[in-house]
Protein backbone atom coordinates (compact mmCIF):
# COMPACT_ATOMS: atom_id res chain seq x y z
CA UNK A 1 0.00 0.00 0.00
CA UNK A 2 1.44 3.66 -0.65
CA UNK A 3 3.08 5.29 2.01
CA UNK A 4 0.92 8.08 1.86
CA UNK A 5 -2.28 5.94 2.26
CA UNK A 6 -1.25 4.47 4.91
CA UNK A 7 -0.33 7.92 6.51
CA UNK A 8 -4.05 8.77 5.77
CA UNK A 9 -5.16 5.85 7.08
CA UNK A 10 -3.45 6.49 10.47
CA UNK A 11 -4.38 10.08 10.57
CA UNK A 12 -8.02 8.98 10.46
CA UNK A 13 -7.36 6.29 12.95
CA UNK A 14 -6.13 9.17 15.35
CA UNK A 15 -9.12 11.47 14.28
CA UNK A 16 -11.31 8.58 14.76
CA UNK A 17 -9.89 8.03 18.33
CA UNK A 18 -10.18 11.67 19.19
CA UNK A 19 -13.79 11.62 18.43
CA UNK A 20 -14.34 8.52 20.47
CA UNK A 21 -12.53 10.32 23.10
CA UNK A 22 -14.95 13.85 22.75
CA UNK A 23 -17.76 11.24 22.62
CA UNK A 24 -17.25 9.81 25.95
CA UNK A 25 -16.21 13.42 27.71
CA UNK A 26 -19.40 14.95 26.33
CA UNK A 27 -21.15 11.52 28.10
CA UNK A 28 -19.29 12.53 31.18
CA UNK A 29 -20.11 15.89 31.15
CA UNK A 30 -23.91 15.32 30.58
CA UNK A 31 -23.73 12.31 33.24
CA UNK A 32 -22.02 15.36 35.66
CA UNK A 33 -24.82 18.14 34.09
CA UNK A 34 -27.48 15.42 34.67
CA UNK A 35 -26.33 14.68 38.65
CA UNK A 36 -25.87 18.27 39.14
CA UNK A 37 -29.58 18.88 38.31
CA UNK A 38 -30.78 15.92 39.81
CA UNK A 39 -28.75 17.02 43.16
CA UNK A 40 -30.29 20.89 42.37
CA UNK A 41 -33.55 19.00 42.16
CA UNK A 42 -32.96 17.11 45.80
CA UNK A 43 -32.02 19.98 47.18
CA UNK A 44 -35.29 22.35 45.83
CA UNK A 45 -37.36 19.60 47.05
CA UNK A 46 -35.63 19.18 50.81
CA UNK A 47 -36.09 23.57 51.35
CA UNK A 48 -38.93 23.87 49.72
CA UNK A 49 -40.84 21.09 51.61
CA UNK A 50 -39.37 23.33 55.01
CA UNK A 51 -40.51 26.01 53.50
CA UNK A 52 -44.09 24.30 53.07
CA UNK A 53 -46.14 26.25 56.23
CA UNK A 54 -44.75 30.12 55.08
CA UNK A 55 -45.80 29.53 51.65
CA UNK A 56 -49.39 28.36 52.81
CA UNK A 57 -49.36 31.30 54.80
CA UNK A 58 -48.14 33.88 51.98
CA UNK A 59 -51.36 31.82 49.80
CA UNK A 60 -53.80 32.67 51.94
CA UNK A 61 -52.44 35.91 53.01
CA UNK A 62 -52.52 37.21 49.61
CA UNK A 63 -56.19 37.02 47.70
CA UNK A 64 -57.26 40.05 50.83
CA UNK A 65 -55.30 42.27 49.13
CA UNK A 66 -57.41 42.55 45.92
CA UNK A 67 -60.33 41.61 47.09
CA UNK A 68 -63.20 44.91 46.85
CA UNK A 69 -61.73 45.98 43.33
CA UNK A 70 -63.34 45.71 40.02
CA UNK A 71 -62.64 41.96 38.22
CA UNK A 72 -60.42 43.49 35.67
CA UNK A 73 -57.95 45.29 38.28
CA UNK A 74 -57.50 41.28 40.10
CA UNK A 75 -54.80 39.74 38.11
CA UNK A 76 -52.96 43.08 37.06
CA UNK A 77 -52.48 43.73 40.75
CA UNK A 78 -51.62 39.94 41.72
CA UNK A 79 -48.85 40.54 38.65
CA UNK A 80 -47.75 43.53 40.04
CA UNK A 81 -47.30 41.94 43.68
CA UNK A 82 -45.77 38.89 42.42
CA UNK A 83 -43.03 41.28 40.46
CA UNK A 84 -42.67 42.62 43.57
CA UNK A 85 -41.72 39.30 45.14
CA UNK A 86 -39.58 38.12 42.40
CA UNK A 87 -37.28 41.45 43.18
CA UNK A 88 -37.12 41.13 46.69
CA UNK A 89 -35.88 37.58 46.26
CA UNK A 90 -33.63 38.00 43.41
CA UNK A 91 -32.13 41.45 44.14
CA UNK A 92 -32.34 41.62 47.92
CA UNK A 93 -32.33 38.34 49.96
CA UNK A 94 -31.01 35.99 47.20
CA UNK A 95 -27.39 38.15 47.49
CA UNK A 96 -28.38 38.30 51.43
CA UNK A 97 -28.61 34.80 52.44
CA UNK A 98 -25.24 34.01 50.31
CA UNK A 99 -23.62 36.25 52.14
CA UNK A 100 -24.98 35.17 55.29
CA UNK A 101 -23.73 31.53 54.71
CA UNK A 102 -20.52 32.79 53.57
CA UNK A 103 -19.28 35.22 56.06
CA UNK A 104 -21.76 34.90 59.62
CA UNK A 105 -23.59 30.89 59.16
CA UNK A 106 -24.14 31.51 63.04
CA UNK A 107 -26.53 33.51 62.17
CA UNK A 108 -28.76 31.79 60.69
CA UNK A 109 -30.66 29.86 63.35
CA UNK A 110 -31.33 33.41 65.48
CA UNK A 111 -32.79 34.84 62.44
CA UNK A 112 -34.65 31.99 61.64
CA UNK A 113 -36.03 32.24 65.06
CA UNK A 114 -36.77 35.90 64.83
CA UNK A 115 -38.80 35.21 61.47
CA UNK A 116 -40.69 32.60 63.50
CA UNK A 117 -41.24 34.79 66.63
CA UNK A 118 -42.39 37.47 64.06
CA UNK A 119 -44.93 35.21 62.39
CA UNK A 120 -46.25 34.06 65.90
CA UNK A 121 -46.58 37.65 66.80
CA UNK A 122 -48.57 38.25 63.40
CA UNK A 123 -50.66 35.21 63.69
CA UNK A 124 -52.07 36.15 67.50
CA UNK A 125 -52.54 40.01 66.29
CA UNK A 126 -54.82 38.97 63.61
CA UNK A 127 -56.67 36.71 66.29
CA UNK A 128 -56.36 39.89 68.65
CA UNK A 129 -58.18 42.24 66.34
CA UNK A 130 -60.69 39.89 65.16
CA UNK A 131 -61.72 39.06 69.04
CA UNK A 132 -61.21 42.47 69.92
CA UNK A 133 -62.48 44.61 66.29
CA UNK A 134 -59.30 46.84 66.29
CA UNK A 135 -59.02 46.02 62.35
CA UNK A 136 -62.59 47.86 61.68
CA UNK A 137 -60.76 51.28 62.06
CA UNK A 138 -58.66 50.10 59.33
CA UNK A 139 -61.10 48.95 56.59
CA UNK A 140 -62.75 52.83 56.94
CA UNK A 141 -60.08 53.89 56.23
CA UNK A 142 -59.40 51.88 53.30
CA UNK A 143 -62.80 52.33 52.22
CA UNK A 144 -62.72 55.89 52.13
CA UNK A 145 -60.13 56.45 49.97
CA UNK A 146 -61.56 58.12 46.58
CA UNK A 147 -59.29 57.06 44.39
CA UNK A 148 -58.99 53.70 43.32
CA UNK A 149 -55.31 54.16 41.59
CA UNK A 150 -54.11 55.09 45.32
CA UNK A 151 -55.91 52.35 47.21
CA UNK A 152 -54.05 49.99 44.03
CA UNK A 153 -50.86 51.95 45.26
CA UNK A 154 -51.62 51.08 48.98
CA UNK A 155 -52.76 47.78 49.08
CA UNK A 156 -50.20 46.71 46.15
CA UNK A 157 -47.48 48.11 48.66
CA UNK A 158 -49.04 46.27 51.85
CA UNK A 159 -49.17 43.46 50.07
CA UNK A 160 -45.05 43.75 48.99
CA UNK A 161 -44.25 44.42 52.59
CA UNK A 162 -46.16 41.56 53.95
CA UNK A 163 -44.21 39.36 51.19
CA UNK A 164 -40.69 40.41 51.86
CA UNK A 165 -41.34 39.25 55.33
CA UNK A 166 -42.42 35.93 54.03
CA UNK A 167 -40.14 35.50 51.37
CA UNK A 168 -37.42 36.14 53.47
CA UNK A 169 -38.70 33.81 56.20
CA UNK A 170 -38.79 30.97 53.12
CA UNK A 171 -35.24 31.85 51.65
CA UNK A 172 -33.79 31.58 54.73
CA UNK A 173 -35.72 27.81 55.76
CA UNK A 174 -34.43 26.84 52.66
CA UNK A 175 -30.86 28.02 52.76
CA UNK A 176 -31.06 26.89 56.34
CA UNK A 177 -31.52 23.19 54.72
CA UNK A 178 -28.40 23.61 51.95
CA UNK A 179 -26.27 24.70 54.59
CA UNK A 180 -23.68 21.88 53.50
CA UNK A 181 -24.00 22.81 50.01
CA UNK A 182 -21.78 23.95 47.94
CA UNK A 183 -22.03 28.06 47.28
CA UNK A 184 -22.94 26.94 43.65
CA UNK A 185 -25.65 24.84 44.84
CA UNK A 186 -26.97 26.60 47.11
CA UNK A 187 -27.44 29.59 44.18
CA UNK A 188 -28.79 27.30 42.13
CA UNK A 189 -31.34 25.72 44.73
CA UNK A 190 -32.22 29.69 46.61
CA UNK A 191 -32.96 30.83 42.61
CA UNK A 192 -35.14 27.82 41.64
CA UNK A 193 -36.87 28.21 45.21
CA UNK A 194 -37.37 31.73 44.64
CA UNK A 195 -39.09 31.58 40.76
CA UNK A 196 -40.99 28.32 41.30
CA UNK A 197 -42.40 29.30 45.02
CA UNK A 198 -43.14 32.30 43.49
CA UNK A 199 -44.74 31.06 40.15
CA UNK A 200 -47.01 28.23 42.34
CA UNK A 201 -48.18 31.15 44.98
CA UNK A 202 -49.03 33.80 42.87
CA UNK A 203 -50.36 31.44 39.76
CA UNK A 204 -52.84 29.95 42.82
CA UNK A 205 -53.64 33.02 44.29
CA UNK A 206 -54.88 34.17 40.86
CA UNK A 207 -56.93 31.43 40.12
CA UNK A 208 -58.34 31.51 43.55
CA UNK A 209 -59.56 35.17 43.11
CA UNK A 210 -60.83 34.29 39.80
CA UNK A 211 -62.64 31.44 40.86
CA UNK A 212 -66.08 33.21 40.93
CA UNK A 213 -65.71 34.83 37.93
CA UNK A 214 -65.07 31.23 36.15
CA UNK A 215 -67.78 30.28 38.03
CA UNK A 216 -70.13 32.90 36.92
CA UNK A 217 -69.20 32.53 33.05
CA UNK A 218 -70.12 28.57 33.82
CA UNK A 219 -73.58 29.36 35.48
CA UNK A 220 -74.05 31.68 32.32
CA UNK A 221 -73.59 29.20 30.02
CA UNK A 222 -73.38 25.82 28.96
CA UNK A 223 -75.29 22.62 29.96
CA UNK A 224 -77.31 22.15 33.28
CA UNK A 225 -74.42 20.25 35.27
CA UNK A 226 -71.97 22.86 33.84
CA UNK A 227 -74.35 25.76 35.15
CA UNK A 228 -74.76 24.24 38.70
CA UNK A 229 -70.90 23.70 39.03
CA UNK A 230 -70.58 27.64 38.23
CA UNK A 231 -73.70 28.34 41.05
CA UNK A 232 -71.88 26.32 43.47
CA UNK A 233 -68.51 28.21 42.79
CA UNK A 234 -69.80 31.56 42.94
CA UNK A 235 -71.77 30.65 46.03
CA UNK A 236 -68.61 28.85 47.70
CA UNK A 237 -66.18 31.37 46.69
CA UNK A 238 -66.51 33.83 49.66
CA UNK A 239 -66.44 30.98 51.84
CA UNK A 240 -63.05 29.67 50.62
CA UNK A 241 -61.28 33.10 50.80
CA UNK A 242 -62.50 33.05 54.51
CA UNK A 243 -61.32 29.49 55.11
CA UNK A 244 -58.04 30.66 53.21
CA UNK A 245 -57.42 33.69 56.09
CA UNK A 246 -58.34 31.34 58.93
CA UNK A 247 -55.83 28.90 57.88
CA UNK A 248 -52.92 31.30 56.84
CA UNK A 249 -53.22 32.79 60.86
CA UNK A 250 -53.13 28.73 61.64
CA UNK A 251 -49.71 27.90 59.16
CA UNK A 252 -48.15 31.43 61.39
CA UNK A 253 -48.57 30.26 64.44
CA UNK A 254 -47.32 26.43 63.62
CA UNK A 255 -44.40 27.49 61.86
CA UNK A 256 -43.48 30.11 63.63
CA UNK A 257 -44.05 27.94 66.98
CA UNK A 258 -41.88 25.37 65.34
CA UNK A 259 -39.53 27.52 64.14
CA UNK A 260 -38.29 28.63 67.51
CA UNK A 261 -38.87 25.22 68.97
CA UNK A 262 -36.51 23.79 66.43
CA UNK A 263 -33.84 26.93 67.31
CA UNK A 264 -34.22 26.26 70.50
CA UNK A 265 -32.84 22.99 69.98
CA UNK A 266 -29.82 23.74 67.58
CA UNK A 267 -28.99 25.91 70.31
CA UNK A 268 -28.74 23.29 72.80
CA UNK A 269 -31.92 24.83 74.65
CA UNK A 270 -33.24 21.47 74.17
CA UNK A 271 -35.64 21.01 77.70
CA UNK A 272 -38.62 22.54 75.96
CA UNK A 273 -38.50 20.63 72.43
CA UNK A 274 -38.22 17.79 73.70
CA UNK A 275 -41.19 17.62 76.13
CA UNK A 276 -43.27 18.98 73.25
CA UNK A 277 -41.61 16.19 70.82
CA UNK A 278 -41.60 13.77 73.50
CA UNK A 279 -45.47 14.48 74.63
CA UNK A 280 -46.52 14.36 71.22
CA UNK A 281 -45.02 11.15 70.25
CA UNK A 282 -47.09 9.68 73.83
CA UNK A 283 -50.12 10.62 72.84
CA UNK A 284 -49.66 9.18 69.44
CA UNK A 285 -48.95 5.92 71.08
CA UNK A 286 -51.52 6.15 73.74
CA UNK A 287 -54.17 6.43 70.92
CA UNK A 288 -52.60 3.81 69.22
CA UNK A 289 -54.19 4.06 65.65
CA UNK A 290 -52.44 6.06 63.07
CA UNK A 291 -49.40 6.56 65.21
CA UNK A 292 -47.43 8.58 62.74
CA UNK A 293 -50.27 11.40 61.77
CA UNK A 294 -51.32 11.54 65.27
CA UNK A 295 -47.80 12.23 66.27
CA UNK A 296 -47.93 14.99 63.45
CA UNK A 297 -51.02 15.98 64.77
CA UNK A 298 -49.87 16.66 68.18
CA UNK A 299 -46.90 18.41 67.46
CA UNK A 300 -48.17 20.99 64.71
CA UNK A 301 -50.63 21.33 67.99
CA UNK A 302 -47.97 21.76 70.34
CA UNK A 303 -45.40 24.16 67.69
CA UNK A 304 -49.00 26.34 67.67
CA UNK A 305 -49.55 26.66 71.60
CA UNK A 306 -45.62 27.93 71.54
CA UNK A 307 -46.32 30.60 68.77
CA UNK A 308 -49.24 31.86 70.36
CA UNK A 309 -47.31 32.03 73.73
CA UNK A 310 -44.62 33.99 72.41
CA UNK A 311 -46.93 36.02 70.14
CA UNK A 312 -48.81 36.58 73.22
CA UNK A 313 -45.68 38.25 74.97
CA UNK A 314 -44.98 40.55 71.91
CA UNK A 315 -48.49 41.61 71.64
CA UNK A 316 -48.63 42.47 75.08
CA UNK A 317 -45.41 44.18 74.92
CA UNK A 318 -46.23 46.53 71.78
CA UNK A 319 -49.16 47.81 73.20
CA UNK A 320 -48.00 48.29 76.83
CA UNK A 321 -45.16 50.59 74.94
CA UNK A 322 -46.03 54.07 74.92
CA UNK A 323 -47.82 55.22 72.43
CA UNK A 324 -46.10 58.44 70.72
CA UNK A 325 -47.80 62.01 71.35
CA UNK A 326 -49.11 64.14 69.02
CA UNK A 327 -46.99 67.62 67.68
CA UNK A 328 -48.37 70.32 67.70
CA UNK A 329 -50.73 72.49 70.12
CA UNK A 330 -52.33 70.49 72.52
CA UNK A 331 -56.34 70.95 72.07
CA UNK A 332 -57.80 73.11 74.36
CA UNK A 333 -59.87 72.24 77.66
CA UNK A 334 -63.94 72.38 77.43
CA UNK A 335 -63.13 75.10 80.41
CA UNK A 336 -60.91 77.08 78.14
CA UNK A 337 -63.10 77.10 75.41
CA UNK A 338 -66.09 78.00 77.35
Amino acid sequence: MPSGLIALLDDVAAIAKIAAASVDDVAAIAKIAAASVDDIGAAVGKAGTKAAGVVIDDTAVTPRYVTGFTPDRELPIIAKIAWGSIKNKMLILLPAALLLTAFAPFLITPLLMLGGAYLAFEATEKIAEKLLHEHEHEEELVDAMADPADLEALQVKGAIRTDFILSAEIMVIALAELSMESLAMQSGALIAVAIGITIAVYGLVALIVKLDDIGLHMAERGSAAVRSVGSGLVHVVPYVLTGLSGLGTAAMLWVGGGIILHGMEELHFDAIPHAVYDGAHSVAVTLGVMIPLIEWLADAVAASIAGLIVGTVIVGAMHLRPKPQPTGEPAACPEEII
